[in-house]
């Protein structure tokens, strides 16, 4: 392609991406604002969980305007590829515990790195609480996304998706009533953020992956991308924005974060608090300073330097668990170590999940029985009958 092609075509990029920061999502927007008009916003979760417990069944019982909300929104795109989706989910049944550690190490805080879609992020959180209660429902959208039927008719995932996309609408309505938002920042929760935001679940994931020592094959992570670029369908990204092939889609997201990455204090201070309630989520010495190591290694050093992730310590928060465990013997290959320990922190990080939803103030984290088993996630039952010592861990990671 020659350079005036690519200048072109980087042009005609930029103005699309423009003016997606006016646009937002008028299916659901119009929703909202009718229930907010009419004092019945809270509805839309009561609805939700009815839903999620009676299937389409139920969706006669679904007042005006939800129900042309969960029916319209809950149709699969016309371009779908069912292979690809299941394929997609087999790769994620595979290596989700790595997957849970790319999401938090990774597609988090290149949210965060984005300095006019995280003034939402902040307006919107209570930080420690907040950061919490965010990671626990991501992760289990991704789970409830890739996870078996995830996205066959009435499944976990399709139902994630219609009220992550409703609460988006119901942000917007609540930021622009506040007083706070600054027009400048193009339209709380827009288009172009919203893209963004969905190209961290595959392509930053994905990229992610390989530097934790899983590397998919081509039509794999062509899979693992396409069912992202689905779930972006659902969640009301427009298809402008939802390019087919994974290089096309690489493309456009690293057009995307060149835009719109910037320092600000609000992304430091939310990948701040994010390091410190992952070291609540995996307690104990052993992964001891591991997480802003990570998110260093997988954001790159200009993204983590822009979000004031502390310098990286590989002694410390590498080579010292490795010891621990009994792993680092003479002759070892540290990245192969390095990858079986970055496993085993997304175990604990998904044990940590469920524990977390031990609490009768939130829902339980969800697991379906398949992936547990696979990942050998321990139950709560299991998590409290054993105290954590690292000669248990190497007898139950070595099986």
């Amino acid at each position: 392609m020659s350079t005036d092609i690519q200048m072109m075509d980087v042009h005609k990029t930029n103005q699309l991406l423009e003016a997606m920061r006016a646009q937002v999502d008028p299916l659901a927007d119009e929703v909202i604002q009718e229930l907010f008009a009419r004092g019945e916003v809270g509805s839309a979760n009561v609805w939700m969980s009815y839903l999620m417990r009676h299937g389409a069944a139920g969706m006669e019982r679904v007042p005006e305007p939800l129900r042309g909300y969960f029916e319209r929104s809950g149709r699969l795109p016309a371009w779908v590829d069912r292979e690809l989706l299941s394929e997609g989910q087999a790769l994620f049944h595979r290596c989700g515990p790595l997957a849970v550690v790319a999401l938090v190490g990774a597609a988090l805080p290149t949210c965060y790195a984005g300095a006019q879609g995280v003034q939402v992020l902040h307006l919107t959180s209570r930080m420690e609480t907040d950061i919490l209660r965010r990671i626990v429902e991501t992760a289990q959208m991704v789970v409830d996304v890739m996870g078996p039927g995830g996205l066959e008719e009435d499944g976990w995932g399709i139902r994630d998706a219609q009220r992550v996309r409703l609460m988006h609408a119901a942000v917007r309505h609540l930021v622009r009533r506040s007083g706070r938002w600054d027009d400048a920042w193009g339209q709380p929760v827009n288009q172009e953020d919203m893209a963004g935001t969905l190209f961290t679940f595959s392509v930053v994931t994905l990229r992610a992956l390989r530097k934790l020592g899983y590397t998919p094959s081509a039509r794999e992570a062509q899979a693992y991308y396409h069912t992202w670029r689905v779930v972006g369908f659902l969640m009301g990204v427009d298809e402008r924005l939802l390019p087919a092939s994974l290089e096309e889609g690489e493309r456009l997201a690293d057009a995307i974060f060149g835009r719109v990455f910037a320092p600000s204090a609000q992304g430091r201070e939310m990948t701040r608090v994010l390091i410190e309630r992952l070291d609540h989520l995996v307690p104990g010495q052993v992964f001891e300073g591991l997480a802003a190591t990570l998110i260093r290694h997988l954001v790159g050093e200009e993204t983590a330097d822009l979000l004031a992730v502390p310098p990286s310590d590989w002694s410390h928060s590498v080579l010292k668990p490795l010891w621990l465990l009994g792993w680092l013997v003479e002759g070892s290959e540290c990245s192969e170590l390095t990858a079986r320990m970055c496993e085993l922190f997304g175990r604990k990080l998904v044990e940590g999940l469920v524990w977390m939803g031990r609490s009768g103030s939130r829902p339980p984290f969800r697991i379906p029985e398949v992936l547990q088993e696979s990942w050998r996630v321990r139950s709560l039952e299991e998590r409290a009958r054993m105290r954590e010592e690292p000669e248990s861990l190497l007898e139950r990671s070595s099986a």
